[in-house]
């Protein structure tokens, strides 16, 4: 028996397979889509059943202002969104600090680290043996140095015994100590208290710190500025302590790099302000000196946190009140 197709009104005949029998043995209508048993595959084809309920490609849409998509450029199905269950106290608790932790990592794309308010911020082997010596073992270290100096110099060809370089080994080893006694301080020390509540929300900038390191790659120096800037919530850090925390950075074995990443996590952990930024500019004699020796090359770093890396406007202004926009 025939019936008309629904969307052309030809003849077909009804195939067996889709149909069933009634008492009268006649086979009823097969369902059907809108496209009258043809549907239109993913890639845009338009495909119909045969009758071993294979899929038949037919022609490619032919439509210029929309070109059939390639389904591997489909985009991904949204995740459905999970039912909650309920929880004990004690599973919510887990969760609310695991959200947390989250929020605190999407704030920022640089968190700061736990300061080391008891020593180093960034304690590494001999830093805490240094920083709790006696008076004889300072001597010690001190003669160390001096014979390590004293071989270096002979190395390079020198002769450590005429005039010139007699106490060359004791006054290197001497400013090396300095050079990096930032091994010796803590912020907490450095900080002593100096923050107050004064109910400042507005941005507050210390520029043209100058810094100058030691090159942990080559022990040669670099020097340059530093800009400082922060949005306080409320409290305020005395000024001068912030080139003081600076400075203890500084005199270290460094890169810029980290340089400029521990200043601004050491005032972010400190003061906990709105955000931090600080931006340096400075010159590199491990650069100007040797390798490809450019003496006018500067290099420039940041480090923004907080609010600085979440709002473009208030991070322009900073760029622009430093003279880094110009």
């Amino acid at each position: 028996m025939a019936h008309l197709d629904s969307s052309s009104g030809s003849e077909s005949p009804a195939p067996a397979v889709n149909g069933a029998k009634n008492n009268n043995g006649v086979y009823h209508k097969s369902s059907k889509n809108k496209d009258g048993g043809k549907k239109r595959s993913r890639d845009g084809d338009i495909s119909s059943k045969n009758a071993n309920g294979t899929h038949a490609i037919g022609e490619r849409r032919s439509s210029v202002s929309k070109p059939a998509r390639d389904f591997r450029d489909m985009p991904e199905p949204t995740p459905k969104k999970k039912k909650r269950k309920t929880s004990t106290p004690a599973t919510a608790a887990i969760k609310e600090v695991a959200t947390a932790d989250e929020a605190g990592e999407s704030s920022t794309r640089s968190p700061s680290p736990v300061v080391d308010f008891d020593g180093l911020s960034r304690p590494s082997i001999g830093t805490r043996k240094r920083l709790e010596e006696d008076e004889s073992q300072k001597e010690l270290r001190l003669a160390r140095m001096k014979g390590a100096v004293r071989t270096l110099l002979e190395c390079v060809g020198e002769d450590p015994d005429r005039e010139g370089l007699l106490a060359t080994p004791d006054r290197y080893a001497k400013a090396m100590l300095y050079f990096t006694k930032g091994y010796q301080e803590n912020v907490r020390d450095i900080v002593n208290g100096a923050i107050f509540q004064e109910g400042h929300n507005e941005m507050v900038i210390v520029k043209d710190i100058e810094v100058f390191s030691m090159c942990e790659h080559h022990l040669v120096p670099f020097n340059g500025k530093m800009h400082i800037g922060y949005i306080p919530r409320n409290a305020v850090i005395g000024i001068s302590k912030l080139p003081r925390i600076a400075e203890m950075f500084a005199r270290r074995l460094q890169v810029q790099e980290r340089l400029t990443k521990e200043v601004a996590n050491a005032v972010m952990e400190v003061l906990q302000p709105q955000g931090v930024a600080v931006v340096m500019e400075s010159s590199h004699l491990c650069m100007v000196m040797r390798g490809v020796q450019k003496s006018g090359s500067t290099t420039i770093t940041s480090c923004v946190l907080g609010c600085f890396e979440r709002k473009e406007k208030t991070r322009n202004e900073f760029l622009s009140l430093i003279g880094v926009n110009r």
